[in-house]
């Protein structure tokens, strides 16, 4: 069976003090920093147990991951497994990258970092600095950032400094409405920001999502995806293969890069064929403008 896991833990701490986030500058206790920890190192050791299937992994956590020593080493023993296709990460890539040379060369191939660039959190040449050392590493990785008024010009100067095969891509604010001006510049940045910038129709819809790809939470709780909360099962009893199997979304719309990516109505397993975790086009340099509306509209 192949099998995409989306693995978010109860890790919800972060170093970075965004203003839209509702986890900035949280801090877990010992305690929730300890159990996060056990609870990573079991679907480690579950995953690696399972060598009849394929299995892919993307980290979601809500927390900044890769400043724990857990998830690093999570990472490269995951990646180190023949049966394991990919393990990416979502990171806002504050932590040191040169953890990642530990990994053999087979290995640090199968790993991919999906990195978000946060203007006035960091130094921007230190977050550009850190780019090139996963370019130097061999590490697939895509940029982006969150597209508020304020980071425009922090967009365009860092599309401007990374290599063009590099993959820029713009995240639409949440609950912000685009004007078609304001668009515009965002897709000369990103041109498939279109497929960010409306909410995707998708009640009653197919989806990957309960049939090959599912969503796990620390206490190894299996669901379709992380918006969907109805259980199928749980990871480590096995429950959860019986409910796996095609299904249409129950929800009216789907807003979130890592739910839509899934919807089957949408092109993007063939825009981002072999990157779909780490948010890596096919092809690139992008020569091509999505749809300006959410397909189904």
């Amino acid at each position: 069976m192949d099998l995409t896991i989306l693995y978010r833990g109860p890790l919800a701490s972060c170093d970075y003090d965004c203003p839209y986030c509702p986890f900035a500058k949280r801090r877990d206790s010992r305690e929730q920093l300890l159990a996060d920890r056990a609870a990573l190192e079991r679907f480690t050791a579950w995953v690696a147990a399972q060598s009849g299937d394929r299995i892919s992994v993307l980290f979601t956590p809500w927390g900044e991951g890769l400043v724990r020593s857990w998830y690093r080493r999570s990472i490269v023993e995951l990646a180190g497994l023949p049966h394991v296709r990919r393990v990416a990460i979502q990171t806002n890539l504050s932590g040191r990258t040169r953890w990642l040379a530990e990994a053999p060369e087979a290995a640090r191939e199968r790993i991919a970092l999906w990195c978000t660039y946060h203007p006035g959190q960091t130094p921007y040449e230190r977050f550009l600095g850190r780019c090139a050392e996963l370019r130097d590493l061999g590490v697939r990785h895509s940029v982006g950032v969150v597209g508020f008024d304020a980071h425009l010009g922090e967009a365009r100067r860092l599309r401007a400094a990374l290599p063009e095969e590099v993959y820029l891509w713009v995240n639409a604010a949440e609950g912000h409405t685009y004007t078609d001006e304001e668009a515009e510049r965002w897709t000369e940045i990103d041109p498939l920001f279109p497929y960010s910038r409306h909410p995707h129709r998708s009640a009653g819809l197919p989806c990957r999502t309960g049939e090959s790809v599912i969503s796990v939470d620390g206490e190894g709780t299996v669901r379709r995806c992380h918006f969907v909360r109805a259980e199928l099962g749980n990871l480590y009893d096995g429950s959860y293969r019986r409910a796996l199997g095609p299904r249409a979304c129950p929800l009216a719309v789907c807003d979130c890069h890592i739910g839509y990516v899934h919807l089957e109505t949408l092109p993007l397993y063939d825009v981002f064929a072999g990157g779909v975790l780490e948010r890596v086009p096919a092809a690139l340099p992008l020569s091509t403008v999505a749809p300006t509306r959410s397909r189904g509209d």
